[in-house]
Formats: C-alpha cells, structure tokens, sequence
C-alpha cells in the first residue's frame, strides 16, 4: 500500500524537492501547503496518512498545527520537519502528538516508512 503524504513547508523550492524525492521512493505526494489554514483544509480534503510539517512556519508554528491536525475527525500522523537538529526542540517534539521527527538532509521514503512502522509497534 502507498502512504499517502502531505507536505507542509513555505519554502516553495524545499517542497518542489519534497516532492520529487518522495516520489521517487514510492511515497504518493497527494498535496503540498504553506500555512497552516491551507494544510488544515488539504488534510481534511485529501484525507493523508502522514502530513510533513515544517517546525518553522514562517511567522507560524508547526507545533500548533501538529496540534490542530491530531484534533481533526481522521487525523494524520505528522512527521515533524526541520533544517534544525532535533536536540533543538527535543522537549516540543516530545511533548507533540507527532509520531517523530526528521531533518530535512535525511527525509526519504524509507525514514518516514520506519517511524511509521515504530509508531505502529506496541
């Protein structure tokens, strides 16, 4: 089965690169956003399996929309994204309901497939 992914990020350039790269690893890239308001509507429209937030949204918060989307009637699993390290903002993410973290150098098919499967493990 696929995994049906949404990508939340403002960089226009990062998300076209997202993309290609996801697709290449056989992940479905169903949508892409840059704020929050927009990833919220995709999410509920397009229904994914898993939403890559940006930490850093611009003037916004990945965390809140992390937040915002576990309240949601079928939510996704979010993978928290950054070009920061993960030591940064070890207590946020912790403290999240997202399922993980990754740094943007190391987003593929396969890191995102692992902390799915880890998060589905008792």
């Amino acid at each position: 089965m696929d995994v049906r992914c949404l990508i939340v990020d403002d960089n226009e350039r990062f998300l076209q690169v997202a993309c290609d790269l996801l697709k290449r690893d056989g992940i479905a890239v169903v949508g892409v956003a840059t704020c929050s308001a927009d990833a919220f509507r995709q999410a509920e429209r397009l229904r994914p399996d898993v939403a890559l937030v940006d930490i850093m949204l611009g003037d916004e918060h990945g965390f809140d929309l992390a937040n915002a989307l576990a309240q949601a009637p079928r939510p996704p699993r979010v993978i928290l994204i950054s070009t920061y390290v993960e030591t940064d903002f070890a207590e946020l993410i912790a403290a999240s309901p997202a399922i993980g973290f990754l740094s943007k150098t190391r987003l593929s098919g396969s890191a995102i497939r692992n902390l799915l499967t880890n998060a589905d493990s008792p």
